[in-house]
């Protein structure tokens, strides 16, 4: 079984594999950085439910039962988790050294049966359906006690880490909470504000660094970009967690982020990208200050030598360039509702 293992010195927890190594054949990208297509059975396609573990849940057409076609966005577990929900989370000392079992659980939300449909193609209304399927999914999850954190994120292309071809998002569920979450508590603590609240004032009054504005959405390329057109979208309206998300937001997300996608990948030639869904953590004593946001970062470049050891990213666009191009293309590039 794999384990979680506390790294001492970066103070950081790393999921490792104990019972096998994986061999480098067997790795989904080859070291050329294309796929390795080992079958020509997509088990996310519809008709091939049998390759997958039981549903979860879906949204289906009427009529349909689970774990047969007729499905429009389907949560299945992840075949091969590094997570599960077996025992206690408890953790080890040994010396120096702590670790504890990978007490979790990992999902898959594939958002559409068809194999050759990517994200930025969906309509608004299967965007807001994914949309629903993350509010969802968090919930049940968050109603385990031992869940602390929720992850919810998308890799898409090989420079963003994605092992599938077939379009689809992942959630996580995880027993601790990342460290860098106390950074907006503590903020709180020292000023007595929202530090994404804060940001989002100063982007406002500058409007260098802001992209677009919707009804419940700000779009923003933070002042320290990690990634080259990295992107915020932020609620207007502060809540600690993205399943408070509302009715009205989850339709006005689904028509901005889709237009932004399509204007980001048209503007940068269609890059790999991650998606990332920040929020608050769940089951711990409450903690004002947390405000829950989307990042959509493009991955041009693979981290180098000086990234790894520093933890220093090194962008080579300013924010302030990124979000004066994705303004003017955003401007340009309207989608119907």
């Amino acid at each position: 079984m794999p384990e979680l293992r506390r790294d001492i010195v970066r103070n950081i927890w790393v999921v490792s594999a104990t019972e096998q190594a994986l061999e480098p054949q067997y790795f989904p990208i080859n070291s050329n950085g294309s796929y390795i297509h080992r079958t020509k059975v997509c088990p996310f396609c519809e008709g091939n439910e049998a390759l997958t573990p039981p549903e979860i849940a879906a949204f289906r057409k009427e009529g349909t039962l689970p774990d047969t076609p007729g499905w429009i966005v389907r949560t299945i577990p992840s075949k091969y988790s590094a997570f599960n929900m077996e025992g206690e989370f408890q953790i080890e000392k040994y010396g120096l050294y702590q670790n504890c079992s990978s007490f979790g659980k990992q999902e898959v939300v594939v958002g559409n049966p068809d194999h050759n449909v990517d994200l930025h193609h969906y309509s608004p209304e299967r965007i807001e359906l994914i949309l629903r399927m993350f509010q969802q999914r968090y919930r049940a999850l968050a109603d385990d006690p031992r869940i602390k954190y929720i992850q919810i994120y998308k890799n898409s292309g090989l420079f963003a880490g994605a092992s599938q071809e077939h379009s689809h998002s992942q959630i996580i569920a995880l027993p601790l909470v990342p460290s860098y979450k106390q950074i907006t508590s503590k903020f709180f603590q020292d000023n007595g504000e929202c530090l994404i609240c804060s940001i989002m004032e100063k982007e406002q009054k500058f409007k260098e660094r802001l992209v677009f504005e919707s009804d419940y959405f700000l779009l923003l390329c933070p002042f320290a970009s990690r990634f080259s057109y990295e992107t915020w979208i932020i609620p207007k309206y502060h809540r600690s967690h993205f399943s408070d998300i509302s009715e009205p937001e989850i339709k006005d997300l689904a028509n901005t982020f889709k237009r932004f996608l399509n204007t980001m990948l048209d503007s940068l030639n269609n890059p790999a990208y991650n998606i990332v869904i920040n929020t608050a953590a769940v089951n711990v004593p409450y903690q004002e200050g947390h405000h829950w946001f989307m990042e959509v970062n493009p991955r041009f470049i693979v981290s180098n030598g000086f990234e790894i050891s520093s933890g220093y990213y090194t962008n080579p666009v300013a924010p302030e360039l990124s979000a004066s191009l994705l303004r003017k293309r955003m401007d340009d590039n309207k989608i119907s509702s």
